[in-house]
């Protein structure tokens, strides 16, 4: 997968398998009873999820989702997503909630001081700052997702081994 031409910071895949969901399922689990170093996969009905666990494990370590659907009783369609460490993913959605507030409260203001014929310089100039930094945590996200791709790159061989 070429991670550095997707626009989405969440990259996604999917796969069809010539197996039934139990025998996917059945793979995948006894795969994670094998003595893992570097990851961990956790199954959990339709859902399988791959961490990268030990000295490999960094803030910017990616994690795996995989949703398993029946296509037939004897196909599987799998649904791969890749994402940040939960914990990071949540700081980056918080720091985003708090740059759209900010925003939302100046163009409120923006518009009240406009309505009162008052000068609106400095609200319009905290909207810009906030579509700046809005940018900036976007390319921030981008450098967070390159620095994972390799890890992100072992996950998808593990994962193709598994299904194989």
């Amino acid at each position: 997968m070429d991670a550095n031409n997707e626009i989405r910071l969440r990259l996604r895949f999917y796969k069809d398998v010539d197996d039934n969901i139990e025998n996917v399922q059945q793979k995948f689990e006894n795969y994670s009873k094998n003595d893992l170093t570097d990851f961990a996969i956790n199954v959990h009905e339709n859902h399988i999820w791959f961490y990268v666990i030990g000295p490999k494990k960094r803030f910017w370590s990616p994690h795996l989702h995989l949703q398993l659907e029946p296509k037939t009783e004897k196909e599987t369609h799998i649904r791969g997503l890749f994402g940040p460490d939960q914990t990071l993913w949540t700081f980056f959605m918080f720091l985003h909630f708090i740059v759209a507030g900010i925003f939302t409260i100046f163009a409120m203001f923006a518009y009240s001081n406009y309505t009162l014929k008052q000068p609106v310089t400095l609200d319009v100039l905290i909207m810009l700052l906030m579509v700046i930094v809005w940018f900036l945590l976007y390319f921030i996200a981008r450098q967070v997702r390159k620095k994972g791709n390799e890890q992100m790159n072992e996950m998808e061989r593990l994962f193709l081994k598994i299904i194989e």
